[in-house]
């Protein structure tokens, strides 16, 4: 596993990150031992960035996450925590709280639960209108002093909100979305982060397993799995992005290689391609899904074979949204 910069002058970080959001939420039921022993084999297999939310399972991820790291060495773990989305007793989600002492309490809690003294990367989930940048930014930058965070970063963040929140405080990366069938980021976003030295760490890359080529039209979305409520794993939206995962499966095939593997090093390649610092973040919640996952590392898309590849899926190809819309609606980064 190769390192990169996580941005201008940052920290080395693995190539690929672990997203270990599934393992505690959003996509039904998920095995604790079977997660821990993933979390450990991404770790063998030189993976250093571990990815997560302090509202992912209402805690849960960052103490299953604890529990995979005892016995590890910290400096040896690059550790991503978003925070501000709160919960009720139910799972439901209840609003955003980026107030700076909001900030404070958050982070006190997500060090208690992963049995550290730091975070990595810290980063507000999503941004909200009401609570000026400055003061989140701020109280961030005040941890970052205290030596409570090493990075700050930032979370679906528009490219004006990245470029003010850049001002106020140095930010290593943007977490967003960013796959083959979702590629917003790539008009004023990603080349707003490329200018600033801002790293860009990828989630959905296999747009939450749709693009996977492991999605099927008759497949059923678990209890409490999210994706029975996205709308591109809906009726006929459904069919057409499927149809174009066929034909990511002839090019994969003839490279070899799986459209899981195919849609992750066109994400690598991407950032190479456009000189821009992308780390994809795997969210496999098995051994079996890590392994086909860190396949994608050794596979070389010349200009051709990415050519190929966005033929087979143009831009704005897919049909449906992200999210639906109330949710699309909370998304700095969909703001005009």
């Amino acid at each position: 596993m190769q390192r990169i910069s996580l941005g201008k002058n940052g920290p080395l970080v693995s190539t690929l990150g672990l997203g270990c959001m599934g393992m505690s939420d959003f996509y039904g039921p998920a095995d604790r031992a079977e997660s821990v022993a993933t979390i450990h084999a991404a770790l063998d297999a030189g993976i250093t960035m571990l990815d997560t939310g302090d509202f992912y399972g209402v805690g849960h991820n960052e103490m299953l996450i604890a529990e995979a790291l005892k016995g590890k060495r910290r400096d040896d773990v690059f550790i991503t925590v978003k925070f501000g989305a709160m919960r009720d007793p139910a799972g439901g989600f209840i609003g955003v709280d980026l107030r700076p002492q909001a900030v404070k309490n958050f982070l006190a809690y997500t060090l208690q639960r992963l049995g550290i003294d730091h975070v990595d990367l810290y980063m507000p989930a999503r941004l909200t209108p009401e609570i000026p940048l400055e003061d989140t930014i701020g109280a961030m930058a005040e941890m970052v002093k205290a030596g409570h965070i090493k990075h700050i970063g930032l979370s679906e963040a528009g490219a004006a909100s990245l470029r003010h929140a850049h001002a106020i405080h140095p930010v290593a990366a943007l977490q967003i979305e960013y796959s083959l069938i979702s590629r917003g980021i790539e008009r004023d976003i990603l080349p707003t982060a490329k200018e600033l030295g801002i790293a860009v760490t990828a989630y959905g890359v296999l747009s939450r397993g749709l693009i996977s080529g492991h999605w099927s039209q008759t497949r059923q979305a678990e209890t409490r799995d999210f994706r029975a409520i996205l709308p591109r794993f809906q009726g006929e939206n459904l069919t057409a992005n499927l149809q174009l995962v066929e034909a990511l499966r002839i090019v994969a095939a003839e490279k070899g290689a799986t459209p899981a593997q195919i849609a992750i090093a066109w994400v690598k390649a991407k950032g190479a391609a456009l000189g821009a610092t992308i780390v994809p973040l795997i969210g496999a919640r098995n051994r079996t899904r890590l392994s086909e996952a860190l396949g994608a590392v050794n596979i070389i898309l010349d200009p051709d074979d990415q050519a190929r590849i966005d033929r087979a899926i143009p831009r704005d190809a897919a049909q449906g949204s992200r999210y639906p819309e109330y949710q699309m609606a909370m998304l700095d980064s969909e703001r005009p």
